[in-house]
């Protein structure tokens, strides 16, 4: 498994492109994303689980019934989402797609991201639709990666090499997602591209199976979005033998597809809005699974934590707290917890309790980027990992005046 370059791009037959078409006013910003494989692929995706669904998630789910795909568009600056057009928008974006490359308006994905309940002006992308199409390259994931951007910090893209059926394959993804972030099923908008050969339903398999313990892992801010939405197209353009069934190729594809997520949801985690820190939790010794991630998970979320973190104070007694309270069946009194950055480790609590350590060691360890914050449950084996990042004054100030 060989990290490299390319984002969506670095699959063998996409295309990717991004310009500003005039939905945002900042006339530097791209905000209308494209990406196109050469040949109709495998498709998958998985949507949010908010009642509050954004139009482009069900018209992509209308779409991807059949399994298969040819090309993702994706505006910024609008979610379409609480629109009564919103529906005969999406649609018509598809068309629009379609049109321009020649394509069945059913053979396109689509998604939006943005103010939730503000007209999208179908104008605009019209006229953006023939610049779009013409800066389709096979290099230009960056382009892609940047239009679909809206507090993110820095664009997110990820790309493996490996090898199935003594082929060399891609898989590749760009990602946008900074605030508004608690998924439960996949997260934000993430595109991800493969030249790998997989049935639609083993590529729905592996996403399903993936999103469990990656992206449904990360937590910004508690709040699950309107239009958070995964897709995967599979063009099979790598020539390996079509993946149908389990087995070894499928393990490896998983495998490829699993760095490539995580990647991008530490990127995603690391670029929550104000962030200053990059928090990962880590539970070991879970009597089950869902044990292990659901500990996690409550650490990861508890604000007095992700507090603590942004004031680098080796605040503990806010993470035995969030396991408390987090629903699992924990010995709380068997609980260890210690932190960890670059800077070293320091144990902190052992068996449920508090144990003498240097302060201003931990508060070293946490002003640096990246804190784990380890938590050992010594009642099993089973174990988990989640992400998150800390709560800034910066947050209340992006989200105190985001629509106006």
């Amino acid at each position: 498994m060989k990290q490299i370059e390319g984002g969506v791009c670095a699959a063998a037959g996409f295309k990717a492109a991004g310009v500003h078409c005039g939905i945002r006013k900042n006339q530097t910003k791209r905000d209308l994303g494209l990406i196109v494989s050469d040949c109709k692929a495998s498709a998958a995706a998985v949507y949010t689980t908010n009642l509050v669904k954004g139009a482009p998630l069900l018209v992509t789910k209308e779409h991807l019934a059949d399994g298969t795909a040819q090309a993702i568009l994706c505006n910024s600056g609008n979610a379409n989402t609480c629109n009564a057009d919103g529906p005969q928008i999406a649609n018509a974006m598809c068309q629009l797609a379609a049109d321009q490359l020649g394509l069945a308006p059913e053979d396109v994905a689509i998604a939006s991201t943005g103010v939730i309940g503000q007209p999208l002006n179908l104008e605009v992308i019209q006229a953006g639709m023939a610049p779009l199409a013409a800066d389709l390259a096979y290099h230009n994931s960056l382009h892609a990666a940047t239009a679909i951007m809206t507090t993110d910090t820095i664009p997110k893209e990820a790309a493996v090499e490996f090898e199935l059926d003594g082929k060399v394959c891609h898989l590749g993804g760009i990602a946008k997602g900074s605030g508004m972030i608690h998924p439960n099923m996949a997260t934000m908008l993430v595109f991800l591209t493969t030249d790998a050969a997989i049935s639609s339903e083993l590529l729905q398999k592996a996403l399903s199976t993936d999103v469990q313990s990656t992206f449904n892992m990360v937590s910004v801010d508690g709040d699950t979005s309107t239009n958070d939405m995964v897709i995967v197209l599979a063009n099979g353009m790598a020539g390996n033998t079509l993946i149908t069934q389990g087995g070894e190729d499928f393990a490896v594809f998983m495998k490829a597809l699993n760095t490539v997520t995580m990647q991008l949801c530490k990127m995603l985690a690391g670029d929550g809005e104000g962030a200053t820190h990059l928090l990962e939790c880590k539970v070991s010794g879970a009597a089950d699974l869902a044990t292990a991630r659901t500990v996690a998970k409550s650490v990861i979320c508890s604000s007095l934590v992700k507090a603590a973190i942004f004031g680098a104070d080796a605040n503990w007694g806010r993470i035995l707290c969030a396991i408390g309270y987090s629903g699992a069946d924990v010995n709380v009194q068997a609980v260890d917890v210690a932190f960890v950055s670059k800077a070293g480790c320091i144990e902190v609590c052992k068996a449920g309790a508090g144990i003498p350590f240097s302060e201003e060691k931990a508060k070293q360890i946490l002003l640096e980027h990246e804190i784990e914050i380890q938590v050992e449950l010594n009642s099993g084996s089973a174990e988990s990992t989640a992400w998150g990042c800390d709560l800034t004054y910066d947050y209340v100030k992006i989200n105190g005046d985001y629509r106006t």
